[in-house]
């Protein structure tokens, strides 16, 4: 397993305060410091969509220009994301070739409880 983000993200910080309590091993990607590759948004691509997996709701999205944010598709939202990995909502959590979104207590114990 493992967790794709940023460390000072606070719904990161708490999906791996849940995956810990529980003892559930997993490796921590660093999106900005380990970096983010075409390769990873593909795999992820195969289980969430990628207006998913875009973030607009936060801070790095509403510092693009107007012109990054218009006719987006997905090659246009791919570039956007590699450009700024901050862009991709947090965490992504990688398991047995399937991917999740964001945390959620409920949907993190039926894909991850013991």
């Amino acid at each position: 397993m493992i967790v794709y983000g940023i460390k000072n993200c606070d719904t990161v910080k708490k999906a791996r305060r849940w995956l810990d309590d529980r003892n559930i091993d997993y490796q921590f990607h660093d999106v900005r410091v380990d970096g983010l590759t075409k390769e990873h948004l593909q795999q992820w691509l195969q289980s969430v969509s990628w207006e998913d997996l875009l973030n607009k709701r936060g801070t790095t999205w509403r510092q693009l220009d107007n012109a990054d944010k218009q006719d987006l598709d997905q090659t246009a939202a791919i570039a956007l994301m590699l450009r700024q990995p901050t862009l991709i909502k947090r965490p992504v959590v990688a398991h047995n070739g399937q991917c999740t979104i964001g945390f959620n207590e409920s949907l993190f114990q039926e894909h991850y409880g013991h």
